[in-house]
């Protein structure tokens, strides 16, 4: 009986246990869009599910030979700490690839990579 108790107390422990807790962040909106072709963009930004912890978390952005192209390092939203962007230079035309990595506020990290086309 009492091993029965235990069993129930554990799993209503997890069942209760917070989503949040478990989370990590993906991105939910890019701009410039993931695949698109744009006008040269002054800067990258990614809206992500959740809110990033800003020292762990960065944008760069690649060239077509796998040269970072921004000088300026990336920051997170103040007001809005699930916003992430990294101003750019004026680039030439172009493919060019976006790198993200993402630390969720609970320490969990996500990363990934996207390219866009400049006209």
């Amino acid at each position: 009986m009492n091993r029965t108790r235990l069993i129930a107390a554990l799993a209503l422990s997890f069942a209760l246990t917070p989503l949040a807790a478990l989370a990590h962040v993906f991105p939910q909106k890019q701009e410039p869009g993931a695949g698109t072709t744009v006008e040269a963009p002054a800067k990258v930004t990614i809206a992500f599910d959740g809110p990033l912890e800003p020292a762990f978390s960065s944008l760069t952005v690649t060239d077509a030979a796998g040269k970072q192209v921004n000088t300026a390092k990336s920051t997170v939203d103040a007001q809005h700490p699930d916003i992430a962007t990294v101003a750019l230079p004026a680039l030439a035309a172009g493919k060019y690839t976006v790198h993200w990595v993402a630390v969720a506020s609970d320490g969990h990290r996500t990363h990934g990579d996207y390219p866009f086309n400049v006209k």
